[in-house]
């Protein structure tokens, strides 16, 4: 990232801008979930906070790190909507839910938010889309951050309970082990069945 780039990465914190990130939209099983973050101009006490990027591009230790740092840093909230919920509305809709459910931490609050992605829906006047935002914006990346790291421990636990889908590896998503166990074991009730029409019956 350039000096240019990552100074107005930064701008947010100053700015008090809430940033909105999900995570899990493309998995086979689990919920999606999204988070919103307000960082605390503290943040910049710490030299942690030059680490926080794109939750893609760091390592699940270092995500660990940092998305304890952000929750001690920050107002932050999560939402999700369930597979079940995912099957029902879709996976569009769904994520939209979870999105306002982790807003709601928020109502009352006159900040602008940022929300990563093209336009799916309408919030208030004071909300703006922006294209890669978890890149541009250090607010949109604590969001995905934190987001990132809640749904893969809880994919960790759901693990426990389905060790054959190898959900501690994959998080959810559709790897050859994941589509092998579905079609060796059948779907779990926490598999997206609208996502697996190729694979089941029913």
């Amino acid at each position: 990232m350039s000096e240019k780039n990552q100074k107005n990465f930064f701008n947010d914190i100053n700015d008090h801008i809430i940033g909105v990130d999900e995570v899990g939209r493309g998995a086979l099983c689990g919920p999606v979930v999204s988070c919103c973050v307000l960082l605390k101009k503290e943040i910049f006490e710490n030299v942690l906070v030059n680490e926080i990027n794109d939750s893609k591009k760091i390592s699940p230790r270092k995500r660990e790190v940092l998305s304890n740092f952000i929750k001690r840093n920050s107002i932050y909230s999560l939402g999700e909507a369930s597979n079940t919920e995912i099957d029902n509305i879709n996976i569009l809709n769904a994520t939209i839910k979870s999105m306002k459910r982790a807003l709601k931490r928020f109502d009352g609050f006159t900040n602008i938010i940022k929300v990563d992605g093209q336009k799916t829906f309408d919030y208030n006047e004071r909300t703006f889309f922006v294209k890669r935002g978890d890149s541009v914006s250090v607010s949109i990346a604590s969001a995905s951050i934190v987001a990132k790291t809640f749904r893969d421990n809880l994919m960790l636990e759901y693990s426990k309970d389905y060790p054959n889908y190898k959900w501690d590896k994959n998080k959810g998503y559709g790897t050859k082990d994941h589509f092998s166990a579905i079609q060796q074991f059948g779907p779990t009730p926490l598999h997206r069945k609208s996502f697996l029409k190729n694979l089941i019956t029913q």
